[in-house]
C-alpha cells in the first residue's frame, strides 16, 4: 500500500469516527427518547388489588411516576424514600405511582409487602408503558404536574432531596 493511499484511508477513518461521535452527542443533547410535554397515558392492572388504573384518573394531582422492578438493587433502597415521600406529600394532592415493569407480578407483590409499600402499584409486565416513557434502566421517576405535563425526571434512585424538590416544582407548575 502506498503512503498516499494509507494516509487517505486514515483520514476517512478519522472522519467516520468524528461523525459518529458528533451524532452521539447530538442525540444525547436533542433526542433523549423521553417524552416531553404531556405524559403518555396508560391503563395498567393494579398490583395486589383488583382492577385497573389509568394515568388520567390522577388528573388534578401531582404524580410521582416511578418505574421499578423487584430484581433491581437500587429500587430496594429507593422504595423506602418513595414510601416516606408518599406519607409526607399525600395530603397535598400528590400521589406516588409505582410501575413494576418487566417483572413477575408475584415477585413484585412480595417486594411490596417486604418494603411495606402503600402507594399505588401497577404492573407493566411487557414493558410497553416503560418503553413509551423512554425508560432505559431501573429505577427512573417522572414528575407530572396537575395538568398531566412532565415537569422533570430522575434517572436512578431518588433521594429525599430530589423527590421533595421535584414535587415542589410540579406543585408550582
Amino acid at each position: 500500500m502506498t503512503a498516499r493511499l494509507k494516509l487517505g484511508a486514515q483520514a476517512i477513518a478519522v472522519a467516520a469516527v468524528a461523525g459518529l461521535l458528533a451524532l452521539l452527542v447530538w442525540k444525547l443533547v436533542n433526542d433523549s427518547g423521553r417524552p416531553h410535554g404531556a405524559a403518555p397515558g396508560f391503563t395498567l392492572s393494579r398490583l395486589g388489588a383488583p382492577g385497573k388504573l389509568t394515568l388520567a384518573s390522577f388528573r388534578g394531582k401531582v404524580v410521582v411516576l416511578n418505574f421499578w422492578a423487584s430484581w433491581c438493587g437500587p429500587c430496594k433502597q429507593e422504595s423506602r424514600v418513595l414510601e416516606k415521600g408518599w406519607q409526607r406529600w399525600r395530603t397535598q394532592d400528590v400521589v406516588v405511582v409505582g410501575v413494576d415493569s418487566e417483572d413477575f407480578s408475584g415477585d413484585a407483590r412480595r417486594f411490596a409487602r417486604h418494603y411495606g409499600l402503600t402507594y399505588s402499584l401497577l404492573h407493566d409486565g411487557s414493558g410497553s408503558v416503560k418503553d413509551r416513557y423512554g425508560v432505559t434502566g431501573f429505577p427512573e421517576t417522572y414528575f407530572i404536574d396537575r395538568r398531566g405535563k412532565i415537569v422533570d425526571y430522575v434517572a436512578g434512585p431518588v433521594t429525599r432531596d430530589s423527590l421533595d424538590a421535584n414535587v415542589r416544582r410540579a406543585l408550582a407548575a
